[in-house]
């Protein structure tokens, strides 16, 4: 049967901060700028490019402010960085990048592990933020993790995510990523999840976040572009994982996204060259094979 796939789809790069910051091993700080600068040669219009977090909970990040101001900006890229306060908000402001993103979680384990405050506690916080943002001309993106599944809680009440989802697109954000953090949602759960989001929010506020714990992730993108939604974050070669989410692996490999999007005839902006050579240089830096089918099919041949 055949389907009504969109034209395109936008692909959101967020290797550098949600990649990284989960890699036992510290990539030197020139390395990432370069790794950067390679991937704003690729086509990819948003790069995540690191997180203004204290450098106590997240040490692989602690050189945000000089990875946002070493890096050379090409026109048409929106450079962004996480920020959980007005702390980390200041320091992006600094560095004068296009977009701040900030986080919360679905569950109230989850959020208390990850943010020590409960949900009802964290709206002001990031509110504030937000308002901050806006008011300094940024762009602010929100990010919703365990919209699918708790490592603490189990599977997430959709009403849950209902509440948290419209009350962070009330503060202003223009696009909330909803996060798959730990790899344990499947196709119709997506559409199910959807479903009810999509009665009250405009599908292109949405974007998707999904890990690859279990393998599902590229079928959950599949389950999403039948849903309408045409934004998904990936991590090149596949990097990243949750420090807060004990089993989480990594993200939705770009790459391999990609790859199936080209297959399929729809565009994306992005070259699967120029994407892989950067998949091979910060593999090259991190030291270790990453898990990407693409990146892996284009070792094999290399080698063989």
């Amino acid at each position: 049967m055949s389907k009504n796939w969109p034209a395109s789809v936008t692909i959101k790069e967020v290797g550098p901060r949600d990649g990284l910051q989960n890699e036992k091993g510290i990539v030197k700080t020139e390395d990432k700028i370069a790794w950067i600068n390679h991937l704003s040669q690729t086509g990819l219009q948003h790069i995540e490019i690191t997180s203004f977090v204290n450098p106590k909970w997240i040490p692989a990040l602690a050189d945000a402010l000089e990875v946002a101001q070493g890096i050379t900006r090409v026109e048409g890229v929106t450079y962004s960085a996480l920020v959980p306060n007005m702390r980390g908000l200041e320091g992006a402001l600094q560095a004068n990048l296009d977009e701040v993103a900030v986080f919360m979680s679905s569950t109230e384990m989850h959020n208390k592990k990850n943010i020590n405050k409960s949900i009802d506690e964290t709206f002001p916080v990031l509110k504030e933020v937000v308002d901050e943002a806006l008011k300094a001309g940024k762009i602010v993106r929100g990010y919703l993790s365990t919209v699918f599944g708790c490592p603490y809680e189990g599977v997430t009440d959709v009403k849950q995510v209902v509440y948290v989802s419209e009350k962070l697109l009330e503060m202003g954000i223009h696009e909330l990523s909803l996060g798959d953090t730990i790899g344990v949602a499947n196709p119709r759960q997506v559409q199910e999840v959807l479903d009810v989001l999509l009665k009250t929010i405009p599908k292109d506020k949405l974007a998707m976040h999904f890990h690859d714990t279990r393998g599902t992730a590229m079928a959950n993108v599949l389950a999403s572009l039948e849903m309408g939604i045409t934004t998904f974050d990936g991590a090149l070669g596949g990097l990243g994982g949750c420090p807060y989410a004990p089993g989480a692996s990594g993200n939705l490999a770009t790459d391999d996204l990609l790859y199936m999007l080209h297959g399929m005839g729809i565009k994306t902006g992005v070259n699967s060259d120029k994407l892989l050579e950067a998949a091979q240089l910060i593999q090259s830096k991190i030291g270790r094979p990453l898990p990407s089918h693409a990146l892996q099919a284009v070792s094999a041949v290399c080698e063989s």
